[in-house]
């Protein structure tokens, strides 16, 4: 049992570390990418993503790569 939640607890790591990376870059110039509205953002309204683009990384990253909403 406490293996488990070892592992559980280290994958929830993992993906909290690529989830920060990734919401920096997304924040930094994925946005404008996927919504034309967050083009010519301030810092404000890209403070107020990074919570958001890090917990749904795995959504946005596709998107990103397409480059469309």
């Amino acid at each position: 049992m406490i293996i488990a939640a070892e592992w559980f607890v280290n994958l929830l790591t993992v993906y909290a570390a690529i989830g920060i990376a990734f919401a920096l870059l997304f924040a930094a110039a994925g946005a404008q990418r996927i919504d034309a509205a967050a083009k010519g953002a301030g810092i404000g309204f890209r403070i107020m993503i990074l919570p958001g683009a890090a917990a749904l990384w795995p959504i946005l990253l596709p998107r990103w790569a397409r480059g469309s909403s």
